[in-house]
């Protein structure tokens, strides 16, 4: 019997072994699978976000030019374009309550920054500001914070290497014309 007890020593051993590394590797392949998915609900999250805010942009962009206000969107005229402006700040605040459960602390607040900057916009879509160079001036300002956004969700996705650069606003377009 004492002889066997090598033996059986070894057997003990590589089960334990054998349960713990197959242990590990479950855990392993688990804590992967849960990354993944919270990988893949922060980036249905964040597209959702920022196509709504899009979606907004262009109402107020649209509303902007029927105003008066420089921008190459076809106009839209207030007494049609304010009622779904609040329609889609509404879509907008809900799936800003996504972004707050899912996000990073930096992009939310790039975020929280770029929904403000849309915003400022919405002020003069809506007629409560009239300067044109503000117009301007404050859609530069969307779209930096629209950029600086994308940057930090990628970020928190992981994604590595820089976001796609920036269009200009407003183009000029006579220039354009004489190239080519």
């Amino acid at each position: 019997m004492w002889e066997q007890l090598p033996a059986l020593a070894g057997v003990l051993v590589g089960a334990v072994g054998s349960y713990v590394a197959t242990s590990l590797t479950e855990r392993s392949r688990w804590r992967r699978a849960k990354a993944e998915r919270w990988d893949q609900k922060r980036l249905d999250t964040y597209a959702a976000y920022a196509n709504t805010l899009k979606h907004q942009i262009n109402l107020a962009q649209r509303i902007g030019a029927a105003r008066g206000f420089q921008h190459a969107v076809d106009p839209l005229p207030p007494d049609e374009g304010i009622p779904q402006l609040a329609e889609a700040e509404a879509r907008r605040a809900a799936e800003w309550e996504s972004v707050l459960l899912v996000g990073d602390a930096e992009t939310i607040a790039a975020a929280r920054t770029w929904h403000e900057a849309v915003w400022n916009v919405e002020l003069y879509a809506r007629g409560l500001k009239d300067d044109p160079a503000g117009w301007e001036k404050a859609v530069r300002h969307m779209s930096q914070a629209r950029d600086d956004f994308y940057a930090l969700a990628r970020r928190d996705l992981g994604i590595t290497g820089p976001p796609p650069p920036s269009g200009n606003w407003p183009r000029v377009w006579e220039q354009r014309e004489g190239e080519g």
